[in-house]
C-alpha cells in the first residue's frame, strides 16, 4: 500500500511559466524524495511598464511517503 502527500508551492521565473514550474519541482526535490506529480493550480504575469517581468505559478506537488 503506497500513501500519498501534497505541498502547495509558488515558484517565480523571468522566462516562462514552464520554467517557474520547472523550478519549483527542482526545489521541492531537494528536500522531498518520490516526487510523482504536480498540478499547475494557477499562473500570473507580474507586469512592470507594460512588459512581462515574472511568471509566476501555484503548484501542488504530490509525492509518495516512504
Amino acid at each position: 500500500m503506497s500513501v500519498a502527500k501534497h505541498i502547495e508551492l509558488t515558484a517565480d521565473s523571468s522566462t516562462s511559466f514552464e520554467d517557474a514550474v520547472k523550478k519549483g519541482i527542482t526545489k521541492a526535490g531537494e528536500t522531498v524524495d518520490n516526487i510523482t506529480a504536480a498540478w499547475i493550480q494557477g499562473q500570473q504575469a507580474l507586469v512592470e511598464n507594460g512588459k512581462i517581468t515574472t511568471y509566476r505559478v501555484q503548484l501542488k506537488v504530490t509525492f509518495v511517503l516512504k
